[in-house]
């Protein structure tokens, strides 16, 4: 009997081909007329079309932040209201975001509608709102979500799964009913300087009108593709 022969195969994963994931965006042109004079009152009329539309959380939005150093980071966050003042949305103060945000109070905002080729861009100033605010909102929310805004400390490397979990049942045992609202989370308003509405369209030639504030009010712009 011969020598068995062995060959070697690399099973490593091949990253997929990305080239030829291509989507074709059709529809009418956004033109500057369809839109509303002031950006608050044209998010609304579009946040309308995306809970109309079906789209799961049509809350979740991008939040990028950057740290004193130039140090980007972004993740999804949930809207929880919004009026002429601005964005809400709520956080640990010592999470990473919170943190970026105590050297550098400037965000972005993306709210990503792909199933309605529509996006909305948002840059502005951040502020903390009002303890009074964010503890009406705190108790809004499920127990569960109470006891879990204690158990983590958001950011903060944890050791294991079941340490997370003892904090969380430990906390439940000591607030089995209406916990406080904790010293170190609560909301963030982005005040917006600049409000970009974007449509999908064919070959490319996207439309993006932008609202621009400035002293005077708001000024309408039409961006390149």
């Amino acid at each position: 009997m011969g020598a068995q022969e062995y060959r070697l195969v690399d099973a490593t994963p091949r990253p997929p081909v990305l080239a030829g994931l291509r989507r074709t965006y059709e529809g009418e042109p956004l033109l500057e007329t369809d839109l509303a004079s002031d950006p608050i009152a044209q998010f609304t009329v579009w946040f309308q079309d995306a809970l109309e539309a079906g789209l799961p959380e049509p809350n979740a939005m991008i939040l990028a932040t950057a740290s004193a150093g130039g140090r980007p980071s972004a993740r999804t966050v949930l809207l929880k209201g919004y009026d002429e003042r601005g964005f809400v949305f709520y956080t640990n103060y010592e999470s990473r975001k919170g943190r970026d945000l105590a050297e550098n109070p400037r965000a972005s905002l993306l709210f990503p509608w792909h199933p309605i080729r529509r996006q909305v861009r948002i840059e502005g100033t951040v502020t903390r709102i009002p303890h009074e605010e964010s503890a009406e909102y705190f108790d809004s929310r499920p127990y569960g979500s109470r006891i879990g805004a204690w158990a983590s400390r958001q950011s903060a490397v944890v050791r294991s799964r079941e340490e997370l979990d003892d904090r969380y049942e430990e906390l439940a045992a000591r607030w089995p009913e209406n916990p406080p609202v904790p010293d170190f989370w609560g909301g963030y308003r982005v005040a917006p300087i600049e409000m970009e509405f974007w449509q999908g369209q064919l070959d490319r030639m996207h439309d993006r009108l932008r609202y621009r504030r400035t002293r005077p009010g708001w000024v309408l712009e039409r961006l390149a593709p």
